[in-house]
């Protein structure tokens, strides 16, 4: 990210500073990005690596007396241009005329803060106007409220009509088989745009978003809380970790896409991590007059140590390390891969209400009978209410 970017959001967001300091915006912004790669250290060390390779260069001063701060605003517009235009991914992630991404449920921790704890609470997402399908618990009661011809069944989840989806997954290996139970929740309620099976399908796919969580709380924030005390300040720092991964993303993919035929799941993102450390300290590139090909450098570090290819996911997901230095419990971790072949069957739920129509005084199971309940038109099909 040349100065001039950086420059440029400073601009168009008016955070550019109003009279001399000893540390203008640009190096704010710099030093929260800088500080996203070294999630460890306080802002005074993470100012000390942006230095370290400055030495004749400049004066080196411990300025930074408190946590930088330029606002959220700045940040937020450099990751809206290293993000690229969205209609570049749209075309290749659209399910049925959907615009598909994944939004899984994670949590960064933040400090204990009063201010923090009045503003950051949960959120209801229908409210957005997107459709989801999302995961629950198998046990979670939902009574039926109209069964759909492709086995799910609609329910009410507070003011939210749903459709629920059960169904057993089996996944047969040379080394066995599982099944597992899976309840699904949709927005999209009409079975015949949305078919059951192929939402189960789409869903299966969302897992991988958990690695891209896993880089940024594990392998960057190692499971940290983050240092900002104020709404203002974490919302700043969050826009900064976003930047700074989807940088180190984009050259890893810039790197694979230089060898036809490699999957971007092998470029390893802790090897990246590490090379885009080093050439901070270095200041690679920082010096006017020089040029220096970072994303190339980066690149060669991640094609040197590619990962094997990925593994078909066959078990459910488990603590590979207990938080303990003494051994954990449960059996050794297979870590083997193996070819797979995955099944999927729809369980069916019996409606309790209501019972069946009543035609002359006689309970009816052939008839095709029309009901209001609740504001909605149903149909008796001989087996349940269904929706016209």
């Amino acid at each position: 990210m040349p100065f001039e970017m950086v420059d440029e959001v400073l601009a168009t967001t008016r955070a550019v500073q109003r009279r001399v300091r000893l540390v203008p915006a640009r190096v704010t912004v710099y030093l929260l990005l800088a500080g996203a790669l070294f999630a460890e250290l306080g802002y005074r060390q993470v100012f000390d690596r942006l230095c370290a390779g400055l030495a004749g260069q400049a004066e080196r001063q411990r300025v930074v007396a408190g946590p930088p701060a330029t606002g959220a605003a700045p940040l937020r517009a450099l990751f809206d241009l290293v993000r690229g235009p969205v209609a570049t991914v749209a075309a290749q992630t659209r399910w049925r005329g959907l615009l598909v991404v994944a939004v899984d449920g994670t949590l960064l921790s933040v400090p204990d803060a009063p201010e923090n704890l009045t503003i950051f609470a949960k959120n209801r997402f229908a409210a957005t106007g997107a459709d989801l399908l999302v995961r629950c618990k198998s046990g979670r009661r939902l009574p039926p409220v109209a069964r759909c011809r492709d086995g799910s069944f609609l329910a009410r989840l507070g003011t939210l009509t749903v459709r629920v989806i059960d169904a057993e997954i089996s996944i047969v290996t040379s080394q066995g088989s599982r099944t597992g139970h899976y309840r699904l929740l949709t927005t999209l309620t009409d079975p015949a745009e949305h078919p059951a099976a192929e939402l189960i399908r789409l869903y299966h796919e969302r897992w991988e978003i958990e690695t891209a969580y896993a880089e940024l709380k594990s392998t960057i924030l190692g499971g940290r809380v983050l240092r900002a005390r104020t709404p203002a300040g974490v919302e700043q720092e969050v826009w900064a970790l976003l930047v700074a991964y989807q940088a180190l993303r984009t050259a890893m993919t810039d790197a694979t896409d230089s060898l036809p035929g490699t999957d971007p799941d092998r470029a390893g993102f802790t090897v990246a991590l590490s090379a885009a450390r080093d050439q901070l300290v270095l200041a690679a590139g920082v010096i006017a007059d020089t040029v220096v090909d970072l994303v190339g450098v980066i690149g060669r570090h991640v094609l040197a140590q590619l990962l094997p290819k990925r593994r078909v996911r066959t078990k459910d997901r488990i603590v590979k390390r207990a938080i303990s230095k003494y051994n954990a419990r449960g059996p050794a971790i297979d870590r083997a891969s193996y070819k797979a072949t995955i099944s999927i069957h729809i369980l069916t739920t019996p409606l309790t209400p209501p019972g069946p129509p009543q035609l002359n005084g006689v309970a009816s199971s052939t008839a095709t009978v029309l009901a209001v309940t609740g504001g909605q038109v149903g149909r008796w099909c001989g087996y349940g209410w269904g929706p016209c």
